[in-house]
């Protein structure tokens, strides 16, 4: 479903009940309010009961919402959502303004309730819903979304995005996608294809046929295109596919194999490495006027680059100090330094997009981490120890972290998320073996 903003907007008009109060400042104070700037949090206790529905088709929309609402939530690792069973509150009771008294013997500090309506009974839904503070007894949010039948899904991502945003004041991050690369077959014949699903791993599909073996897929920031690598005979190459058509196409004619594609913030200039004479450089490809130009000339291995959020500067790999390590630069390839300094073999580096961390892969001590740093090299932190942690990708909000994670012992390869704090750790599900996972944007 696409999001309209022309539709999608503060409840007001007739449903009193629904408007967003006008908060003196000193009951906005008093709001619930999930502070996450420390290392470990409590989950702030919240409830959210089914949508209530005038059938039971609506009502069973309702109940589906209300789940994936709470999933989504629950797996951020900032909420706890309380049980059903301990609600006193019925769904069609909660059209009104909630009874909070009820609400806060069971320590509920927020409540989500709401409605799933079909206007004149035709083929489009209405859901409304209402975020309240249970001790303020007072409403925080309040949204209406028009939608097809078959979108409350991914309303329901969108619901959770606000209820996630107005209590813990980061933007949510479940409106999103992930691709990756799936992987079947024993490990001498392995097919990989280029998958895409939502970040609960929902609505998942397949993009390539295996025909080919694919690697390191990204995708742009309008979610509309991805490129990947093809490792193709005679000329490995890199391919962009246009998602709504499904159409793939070469990104250019490049001398050398050409590997790692990386999206710019503006998705129009992309970085990509190519390799050629027993080494490798990084080059950067306006894909407007078809221009090629190198950024990095020192004949070691420079390799995996990654854009600011601003676009102003460039983290990359190299191993021109005599083994794997971390770098930055500016966008045209001036004032490279160094900003990893540990023992052991850095890879994979990957920039919040909030401009504050870095996240890469590290080897040291017989084992892989995912670990984060700041850009200029300070405050680093290994937050996941294994035999096999690789391709850090972060949320849009620059919270939390997919990684790839090999088991030896199972033959299994699998998608992990991680807060960059270095706390809950959950298996992402996919259907089969995965690796090389890149985060979304936001959706449009």
């Amino acid at each position: 479903m696409k999001r309209d903003w022309s539709r999608r907007r503060l409840v007001g008009g007739g449903l009193a009940a629904l408007t967003v109060p006008a908060l003196a400042p000193a009951v906005v104070r008093a709001q619930v309010r999930l502070d996450i700037t420390r290392g470990v949090v409590e989950p702030i206790p919240i409830a959210v009961s089914p949508f209530a529905g005038d059938d039971p088709s609506l009502r069973d929309t309702g109940l589906a919402v209300a789940e994936l609402v709470t999933a989504n939530l629950e797996r951020s690792g900032l909420f706890r959502v309380i049980d059903r069973m301990a609600y006193i509150q019925d769904p069609e009771s909660l059209r009104e303004t909630p009874r909070f008294a009820e609400w806060r013997p069971i320590n509920a500090q927020a409540l989500v309730t709401g409605v799933v309506s079909r206007p004149g009974g035709g083929d489009r839904l209405v859901i409304e819903f209402r975020l309240w503070d249970v001790f303020s007894g007072s409403q925080m949010r309040g949204l209406r979304y028009d939608l097809a039948a078959d979108g409350w899904r991914r309303v329901g991502h969108q619901i959770a995005d606000v209820v996630y945003e107005r209590i813990t004041g980061e933007p949510g991050y479940f409106d999103t996608k992930i691709v990756y690369v799936s992987q079947s077959g024993p490990k001498t014949r392995r097919v990989k294809r280029i998958a895409i699903m939502d970040q609960d791993g929902a609505n998942h599909r397949f993009l390539t046929d295996g025909g080919d073996l694919v690697l390191t897929p990204q995708i742009a920031p309008d979610g509309r295109r991805i490129a990947y690598f093809v490792l193709r005979t005679p000329n490995p190459r890199i391919m962009l596919m246009d998602l709504a058509s499904g159409r793939s196409a070469e990104l250019g004619q490049f001398p050398g194999m050409s590997f790692t594609p990386r999206f710019a913030p503006d998705g129009n200039q992309m970085l990509l490495t190519i390799a050629a004479g027993g080494k490798s450089d990084i080059f950067a490809f306006d894909q407007a006027a078809r221009r090629t130009t190198q950024l990095t000339r020192t004949g070691a291995i420079d390799t995996s680059p990654s854009f600011s959020p601003d676009g102003a500067r460039i983290v990359f790999n190299s191993d021109r100090g005599g083994s794997p390590h971390l770098y930055t630069m500016n966008r045209d390839g001036s004032n490279v330094q160094r900003i990893s300094f540990e023992r052991g073999q850095y890879g994979s580096p990957a920039w919040s997009p909030r401009g504050d961390m870095i996240a890469f892969t590290r080897i040291t001590g017989g084992f892989f981490h995912i670990g984060v740093m700041e850009p200029n090299g300070a405050n680093e932190r290994l937050i996941t120890r294994s035999a096999f942690d690789e391709n850090p990708s972060w949320a849009p909000n620059g919270r939390h972290i997919i990684f790839t994670r090999e088991n030896p012992q199972q033959d299994r390869t699998r998608l992990f998320t991680i807060d960059s704090t270095g706390h809950n750790l959950r298996e992402v599900a996919t259907p089969l073996d995965a690796s090389d996972p890149a985060w979304s944007s936001l959706l449009p």
